[in-house]
This record gives structure tokens, C-alpha cells and sequence, in this order.
């Protein structure tokens, strides 16, 4: 695929989790700007979706990468690192939503005397 110039290869195309999960930061480290397009609200919801999607190639293109194998040990912490930072972030809203019941819950069955 060749946009703006600079061929991506096939093995640099696939999911970003550095991208997606840290989008801001992530596009600023690997000189793309825009994942910046986060800052618009209700906007965002979407496009980090397309961050994830779109920013392997996006960092490709960007970046002086010499090789597929340079290009995937630099963003493979970026990815470890957004991974956890999802699962962390579902992990905590899960531990939320059942506090929530269990206090909605136990406000519903409270007997007053």
C-alpha cells in the first residue's frame, strides 16, 4: 500500500493496541498527529477504533524504521503497554458496575424500622 509516498509493508499492517489505548501520546511518540482527533468529543469513540486499526501504517510511514523487524520492537512496548492499560481499564469498570448492583441492590431490600 503506498500512501504519501512510502510503501507499508504487509507485515507492518495489523492492530496497534499502543495506538488504540494511548492514542494521543502514542500518535505524538511516533510523530502522527492524527490520533489528536481524540480531543473531539463523542468523535473519539470512534476514532480510536481507527487509531488501532490504522496506526501501524500511520507509525510506517511516519517513522525512519530500517526494517519490519526495527518497526515491530519499537511498537510491540507500545503495544504491551496499551494491552494492559485495556485490560486494567475493563477490569475496573467491571469491579464498578457490580459495586454499583450490589449497592443498588442492598438500597432496594434495606428495611427501615
Amino acid at each position: 500500500m503506498e500512501e504519501n509516498g512510502k510503501n507499508v509493508p504487509e507485515g507492518v499492517k495489523g492492530w496497534n493496541w499502543g495506538a488504540f489505548a494511548y492514542g494521543i501520546f502514542w500518535g505524538i511518540g511516533n510523530k502522527t498527529y492524527l490520533p489528536l482527533l481524540c480531543l473531539i468529543p463523542l468523535f473519539n469513540v470512534v476514532w480510536i477504533f481507527v487509531c488501532g486499526f490504522k496506526g501501524n501504517e500511520w507509525a510506517w510511514q511516519k517513522g525512519d524504521y530500517k526494517d519490519v523487524e526495527t518497526f515491530k520492537s519499537v511498537q510491540s512496548t507500545w503495544n504491551r503497554a496499551g494491552l494492559v492499560n485495556f485490560i486494567i481499564s475493563i477490569a475496573i469498570l467491571t469491579v464498578y458496575f457490580i459495586l454499583i448492583a450490589i449497592f443498588i441492590s442492598s438500597a432496594t431490600n434495606a428495611k427501615t424500622y
